[in-house]
Order: C-alpha cells, then sequence, then structure tokens
C-alpha cells in the first residue's frame, strides 16, 4: 500500500472525516439532547473546527517535543500522545459546550465522554474504510494502461 499522501489530499481526507462526522453528530445529538439541529449543529462545527485546530498545533508541539528530547514514537509515546491530546481538547470541549448548551461543567464533561465514546469507533471505521477505498484506487490507476496519452505523444508517427 502506498503511504505517499499528498497535502491535498491530507486536507480532503481531514475535510471528509470532520464532515461526516458533523453529519452524523448534529442530528444525533439534537434527538438525543432535545436542541435543534441548528444548535446543535452550530455546537459541533465549532468542535470540529477546535479539534482540527487542536490537532495542528498539538501535533507541531509534540513533534518539537520529540526533536527536542528525542524519544522514539514508540507505543508508551503514542499512547502518551493519545492522552495529551484527548486531554486538551476535553479542556476546550467542555466550557464550550457548558456555555453553549447551558449546562453544569459536570454535564458537559459526561457529553464529552459520550462523543469520545462515539469518536473512537468512527475513527476506525472511516479511517480504515478510506484506507481500503483508497488502496483499490491507487492500485486501478497503476493498473491502467496509458493508451491515449502514449498516443498523443508522437501524432505525427505511425
Amino acid at each position: 500500500m502506498s503511504l505517499q499522501k499528498s497535502v491535498k489530499e491530507r486536507f480532503f481526507h481531514a475535510l471528509g472525516f470532520e464532515l461526516l462526522a458533523i453529519a452524523i453528530c448534529a442530528p444525533l445529538g439534537a434527538w438525543l439532547l432535545g436542541h435543534s439541529l441548528a444548535h446543535i449543529g452550530l455546537l459541533t462545527l465549532m468542535i470540529s473546527l477546535l479539534a482540527m485546530s487542536w490537532n495542528m498545533v498539538f501535533n507541531a508541539l509534540f513533534d518539537r517535543a520529540q526533536r527536542h528530547i528525542g524519544f522514539e514514537r514508540n507505543l508508551w509515546a503514542r499512547a502518551l500522545h493519545a492522552t495529551l491530546f484527548e486531554i486538551g481538547l476535553l479542556l476546550s470541549v467542555v466550557p464550550l459546550a457548558a456555555w453553549w448548551l447551558g449546562i453544569s461543567l459536570w454535564q458537559a464533561f459526561v457529553l464529552d465522554l459520550g462523543i469520545v465514546l462515539f469518536f473512537l469507533p468512527y475513527t476506525f471505521v472511516f479511517n480504515w474504510t478510506y484506507d481500503h477505498l483508497r488502496e483499490k484506487l491507487v492500485a486501478r490507476r497503476q493498473a491502467a494502461p496509458a493508451g491515449p496519452v502514449r498516443a498523443l505523444a508522437r501524432p505525427n508517427q505511425r
């Protein structure tokens, strides 16, 4: 499987991940929490933007820490990475959700735990599906004949 991904592909991967998550979470959240789809939709959009921004900042900081300290990205480092990322996201999402929904910080914390429990399988399924479809597409592109391009390369020769 080719692991070479362009910036454009990474952008569309992240965008697809977030748009599908919003499409699932906004109606589900509106139904479960008894708020309008617009109200919960805006909250999910804000959380999505926070998560994407935090992801970029946190990963840059983590990479910088790795260069400075010189640790390997083994199982422990990846577990620490995931834990610290989630704690940082929690610290921004809980107050936002509490304020937006007019609920206590504890209720927002419990809500965030539910969101995390949704995103664990969602992330696994989304990325597994994406990788599977991408592998098929890359294989199809590599197997496609270059007939028309080759024929156009030398139009005057027979």
